[in-house]
């Protein structure tokens, strides 16, 4: 695996695990509700940082 197909499956994730937490949250116990939403905006947050930089480095 290139390091571009690495980074597109990090980006495909971590939008997926924002998505699922959306759409679970009245699912998901109290406790664990804050730590996974931290989580998912801590990764969400490096995914498009990441994505921004491949756009800056493309040319």
């Amino acid at each position: 695996m290139d390091q571009s197909s690495s980074l597109l499956v990090f980006i495909i994730s971590a939008f997926a695990l924002g998505i699922v937490l959306i759409l679970t949250k009245d699912n998901i116990p109290p406790k664990l509700r804050r730590g996974s939403a931290i989580a998912a905006i801590v990764m969400i947050s490096a995914a498009f940082i990441l994505m921004i930089y491949s756009f800056l480095t493309l040319g």
